[in-house]
């Protein structure tokens, strides 16, 4: 069986909530064996047991945030050349924009030479003062179907084969 693992991080839990989603959809399938984890307790041996990979991270100052950054350079080196060619997507949740970090993961990714197998998740929540950016996020309900859409889709093409 093939297994599909979530990486995330939410100081305001919109990121999180997507994760969730992915992860429900992803276990809906029934196909794959599915885990998540929080980016500070991801390790790369959790990245070698998996199949494939799901980044869900917010959106900080045009960039990913610095907990995943982190997870990022605690495991880029260890895995070089040993995850070449598994699929990953990634979610972002941002107050405005959130290329900035979609394109910094898609060049972590490039390095490990992972396949992209869907365009990043975007989710924009429009906080735009301190207190809305700082605040507790809600993710609207067709904005968490997008997320389970994702896992349920990737979960899918690796127990099929196409990933």
């Amino acid at each position: 069986m093939k297994t599909l693992l979530v990486i995330h991080h939410s100081m305001t839990d919109g990121a999180r909530q997507m994760a969730q989603a992915a992860l429900e959809g992803a276990m809906a399938e029934g196909y794959t064996a599915v885990g998540g984890l929080h980016a500070t307790e991801a390790v790369p041996e959790d990245l070698l047991a998996a199949d494939g990979y799901i980044f869900a991270t917010p959106e900080n100052l045009a960039s990913m945030a610095g907990v995943m950054k982190d997870f990022f350079d605690r495991c880029y080196y260890p895995l070089l050349d040993q995850i070449q060619g598994r699929p990953y997507a990634t979610m972002i949740c941002a107050g405005s924009d959130g290329t900035g970090a979609a394109r910094q993961i898609a060049r972590i990714a490039t390095g490990w030479r992972l396949k992209p197998i869907a365009e990043p998740l975007i989710i924009i929540t429009s906080a735009q003062t301190p207190e809305a950016i700082a605040a507790p996020k809600i993710i609207k309900p067709e904005d968490l179907a997008r997320c389970e859409e994702l896992g349920a889709a990737f979960a899918a093409g690796l127990a099929t084969g196409i990933f």
